[in-house]
């Protein structure tokens, strides 16, 4: 069921001679129908579909109204229609605009009443279609008795500046001088504003310098839209000039006026200066509004000041809050829990807004989209894009591309070329920015073929690629391990002409070192240098982690003297890559090695960036390299001292400290504690820790750190596991040594032959040649060839220790063994060397 209303006028249109902003002067002198230029209020209401319309009527001059001498001339013309001006506006909307428009102008009646066409125009321009208000527009002028008007002009020239159509407009404005139609401060207005919009804001400063030739003077509105114009191009200073312009001309600064300059600083990534600016608004009257609390929230989200932003966004949504948080206000909070990484809060935001009854937009939703991901959270993403699509928006571009970097994000390059698909098929044309997450798609996930392929797609196409496809590019070959195609998409920017910048060649260096090119790194580092390209805080920390991995420790130092010299930025990995460079360049630190080291620890310290456990294991090592053992037991109780939680490694290192430095009752001591707070032990602590036993001759704790082990016996590292052997069969603890052999042959951990060698070394110590015979089988029987100095060992202990009678079945075994081995050779050289008395 359908239901219309119409209402009463509600807005009468100005009499008087001077020309409104927003109406139309029309003189009605002696006019017999002083309603035919009444607004009435239309309302169609569906209660089946829950739908509701609103739309103003506007009779015009009808029949009636016309002269006399055109009533005679149509009364009779059965094809002229006697149509209210709303009714023809309606019929040239529903034509397309290659249809006869002016077949059905010609048929109206009001077409004698020249008052009738700025209505005509003004109805027009509201629907919006250019085509068609063109075409009227056109007509108009070949009608004999029109009369060209200022007020027509300036409707369509702010026509063609909402459709940035800005050569057309600055013709009607010639135009319309032609006509004798002397422009006023409505038609610069809209000039300035169309040019605005365009971001020609030198056009638009050109224009009002006109306006002051010509003796109009500017309103408040001339001085906001030439402000908009130089604020919206980026140019704040300039449109702080035009601001201060129009203060000393008389003209005060308005809410607009305000909500534009804060809007310039925002567009210019002038943050600091927007929130000063707002600062000193708070100091007038004028009351700011959504709009201005929207720009500040987003510069205190760029400036990183997210606590500020959520308090200004709680005090919107205060019952008795002036300004109500809108779509804005929203969208741009959960854009801010994205960028904190608070994901859950992005979706308690979304869901905060629908309570309060505001409709999202398409933007919203991309801004909750994107959140998701950003994060790789492919399964959430596509339930939003499927939300877009049921609540009646069409995904745009921007969703299209969130979702496929979510799959990119998440490692599924299948599903994220099934998008891409999508897109294509349901008309939404790629852009570069879809392109280039398709290529990081393939690229993460090694396909380095196809994303290439989706780089000539693009040029195919007609979108040409950009510095962040190659940037994409150079970092899956690096990832890929590929050399010769990081070379290969070099050449290609620079015969496409794409010039590198710094973030382009960290990539290339980074995906050189990631592959041990030190080298040709190096040289791309030179020739960026050569090419003034500044170097940044990524770029060094690449070369000197790189030099570092490839124990070119003098480069790195060289390249961290650069980054001196250039004054640019420290960070943690650099400083920590530069003293473990200095820790490791020679065996032994030289007191000015040292002092460097401390230098850069120190300075870390005073830019109060230093709290970090990696900071601090790089200086323990170094001090540990200059056999510093005091002063790294000193730094450790600091570390602790500054409430940062060791790991294994910082753990590890003062342990090695205490061991050098005759404190290992000590490493006992840190062990405890690391069980206590359950921080799993690595090779290396169990090493020093066995190492501290062995100094200590602890033999009690080490059969408590066996059991300890046990569970991690086959990641445990063969050097740990010789050393622990070597303690227990150094103790006397031979039973104790081979019940732990026999556990690591249970838990299937590698064995060698020094741990062979040293279970038979300590079982020829305690005398027990006939298991040190059953140990040389078990190396036959695990593949291992034993050594001549074993033979020798057994001979010699046969020799010197076994008597008489225990030298014979000695010899006759290991000849019976080796002849099971095959080692007839080893068994002369063996006689040939020992000359024992065999017989």
């Amino acid at each position: 069921m359908v239901t219309t209303v119409t209402h009463q006028p509600l807005l009468k249109l100005t009499t008087s001679a001077e020309p409104v902003r927003t109406g139309i002067s029309i003189r009605c002198k002696n006019s017999g129908n002083e309603s035919a230029f009444q607004e009435t209020k239309r309302v169609s209401v569906d209660y089946d579909q829950g739908k509701h319309e609103v739309s103003t009527r506007l009779s015009g001059f009808r029949k009636d109204d016309i002269p006399k001498r055109y009533r005679l001339r149509v009364q009779r013309e059965r094809f002229q229609k006697d149509w209210a001006l709303s009714e023809v506006v309606d019929q040239v909307s529903e034509l397309r605009r290659w249809d006869d428009i002016d077949g059905v102008l010609n048929r109206w009646i009001g077409r004698f009443a020249r008052k009738n066409f700025p209505l005509l125009i003004k109805e027009m321009t509201r629907r919006g279609s250019i085509e068609h208000c063109t075409q009227v527009f056109r007509w108009m002028k070949l009608q004999k008795n029109y009369c060209a008007r200022t007020d027509i002009y300036n409707m369509m020239i702010r026509l063609y500046a909402r459709n940035n159509h800005i050569d057309q407009a600055r013709g009607l404005f010639f135009e319309m001088q032609e006509w004798r139609c002397k422009p006023d401060a409505e038609t610069y207005n809209a000039l300035i504003n169309a040019h605005g919009r365009a971001g020609q804001w030198r056009w638009a400063m050109n224009i009002m310098e006109d306006m002051l030739r010509t003796a109009i003077p500017p309103s408040r509105s001339t001085y906001n839209n030439l402000i908009n114009a130089c604020g919206s191009s980026g140019n704040w200073r300039e449109a702080l000039k035009v601001c201060k312009q129009m203060t000393d001309n008389g003209v005060g600064p308005d809410l607009v006026t305000h909500n534009i300059v804060l809007s310039a600083y925002k567009t210019g990534a002038q943050y600091s200066k927007a929130l000063s600016y707002f600062e000193l608004m708070k100091g007038t009257n004028i009351r700011p509004d959504t709009t201005t609390l929207n720009i500040v929230i987003h510069c205190l989200i760029k400036l990183g000041q997210y606590g500020k932003a959520v308090e200004i966004f709680n005090s919107m949504r205060d019952r008795r809050a002036e300004c109500r948080p809108d779509i804005v206000t929203f969208t741009s909070v959960i854009h801010m829990y994205s960028v904190c990484g608070q994901i859950e809060n992005c979706r308690a935001v979304f869901d905060t807004m629908l309570a309060e009854g505001l409709k999202p937009n398409i933007v919203s939703y991309n801004a909750l989209l994107g959140a998701y991901a950003s994060h790789g959270m492919d399964k959430e993403a596509l339930s939003v894009f499927n939300e877009i699509k049921k609540t009646g928006f069409c995904p745009d571009v921007v969703s299209y591309t969130s979702l496929l970097n979510a799959y990119g994000k998440s490692k599924q390059p299948r599903k994220a070329g099934e998008v891409f698909v999508m897109m294509k098929k349901n008309r939404c044309t790629p852009n570069l920015v879809s392109y280039n997450a398709l290529i990081d798609a393939y690229g993460s996930s090694g396909l380095l073929a196809q994303a290439v392929e989706v780089l000539r797609e693009a040029e195919r196409n007609g979108v040409q690629p950009n510095i962040v496809s190659i940037c994409t590019l150079l970092a899956a070959c690096g990832r890929c391990g590929q050399k010769v195609n990081i070379d290969a998409v070099l050449s290609a920017a620079k015969l496409r002409g794409i010039k590198m910048n710094t973030i382009a060649y960290n990539s290339a260096i980074g995906s050189y070192m990631n592959i041990g090119e030190n080298k040709k790194a190096i040289n791309l580092y030179r020739s960026m240098r050569k090419k003034k390209v500044k170097p940044d805080s990524v770029t060094y920390t690449q070369l000197i982690s790189g030099c570092c991995r490839m124990s070119q420790y003098s480069e790195a130092l060289g390249f961290f003297n650069e980054m001196m010299d250039l004054k640019i930025p420290l960070s943690k990995e650099v400083c920590s890559s530069a003293i473990c460079a200095y820790s490791k360049q020679a065996s032994i630190m030289t007191i000015g090695q040292l002092t460097e080291a401390e230098s850069v620890f120190n300075l870390m310290k005073a830019d109060g960036c230093c709290s970090d456990v990696v900071m601090y294991t790089a200086m323990l090592h170094a001090y540990i390299a200059a056999e510093n053992w005091e002063k790294a037991c000193t730094l450790f109780q600091e570390m602790e001292t500054n409430g940062i939680e060791p790991d294994s490694v910082a753990y590890s290192a003062v342990m090695r400290a205490l061991n050098k430095g005759g404190q290992s009752s000590k490493v006992l001591n840190i062990a405890e504690d690391m069980r206590e707070k359950e921080i799993p032990f690595n090779d290396s602590i169990f090493f020093e820790i066995v190492s501290a036993c062995s100094l200590l001759r602890d033999w009690r704790t080490t059969i408590d750190l066996i059991k300890l082990m046990e569970p991690s016996l086959p990641v445990v590292s063969s050097g740990v596991i010789n050393q622990l052997l070597h303690f227990l069969g150094r103790s006397g603890k031979i039973e104790t040594m081979m019940k732990l052999f026999y556990k690591i042959v249970a838990s299937g951990a590698e064995i060698n032959i020094n741990t062979y060698s040293i279970l038979l070394k300590n079982l020829l110590s305690a005398g027990n040649w006939r298991k040190y015979i059953e140990v040389l089988q078990w190396m036959d029987d695990a593949g291992i060839q034993p050594s001549n100095s074993m033979y020798l060992d057994i001979s010699t202990y046969a020799q010197k220790s076994g008597g008489a009678d225990y030298a014979a079945v000695i010899k006759e075994r290991v000849e019976s063994f080796k002849r099971k081995t095959g080692n007839q050779g080893s068994t002369t050289r063996l006689h040939d060397s020992t000359c024992l008395p065999l017989h």
